[in-house]
């Protein structure tokens, strides 16, 4: 039984490990992904843009925020929308709205998976130390001590590591998640515009 411990102790920090760069290579990707969709390029351009649609006759909008700007899709999209009805457009829009929202979460099941779990594996970590540790004072009795302690260091020093991966990765999740919610919103604010401005056209 002492060695099938002993293997799950190392199959348990392998886990963390693993997690670790899983977290890691998925924070750096969502980091880039969110740092084009927002910064003050998009937010300069959104202003401009909703700013149009409250001042200007036409649509006229130009911008070097490029393709992969959330913002800058949308619009594009909505300007070969906006012959249709309004219920058209506003289905489209919908639509757009949400495909983007499955963009801007996409990975983020990953962060909130290993957040959620990463403590328990932790834990087993330590259950395992214990036993480990039980097992060596019951074989060794009190001249064990030393590999005892060292038994408990180690189940200790899981749920430290459980911790440790736990703790930035649901931060890192829920930093995402509140940049996902505030670009959501002002699509939804931007699609209300775009209806009223669409609306307003057909009148005139």
């Amino acid at each position: 039984m002492q060695e099938y411990v002993e293997l799950g102790e190392e199959l348990v920090f392998i886990a963390m490990g693993i997690a670790s760069v899983v977290a890691l290579a998925v924070f750096a990707e969502r980091l880039i992904y969110y740092k084009k969709t927002l910064g003050k390029k998009n937010e300069d351009y959104l202003s401009e843009v909703r700013n149009s649609l409250q001042e200007e006759p036409e649509i006229h909008w130009k911008t070097d925020v490029g393709e992969e700007s959330i913002y800058n899709r949308f619009i594009q999209f909505a300007l070969k929308q906006l012959k249709l009805g309004r219920k058209g457009l506003d289905e489209s829009l919908e639509g757009q709205i949400l495909s983007e929202k499955l963009e801007l979460e996409k990975r983020l099941p990953i962060l909130n998976t290993l957040g959620n779990n990463a403590p328990f594996i932790g834990l087993l970590g330590t259950v395992l130390g214990v036993i480990k540790a039980f097992y060596g004072l019951g074989t060794l009795g009190s001249s064990g001590a030393e590999v005892v302690m060292r038994s408990i260091s180690t189940a200790l020093l899981a749920t430290a590591a459980g911790l440790a991966v736990a703790i930035p990765v649901v931060m890192a999740n829920n930093y995402f998640s509140r940049k996902a919610k505030v670009i959501l919103q002002n699509l939804e604010i931007l699609k209300k515009e775009l209806l009223s401005y669409q609306m307003n056209k057909t009148k005139v």
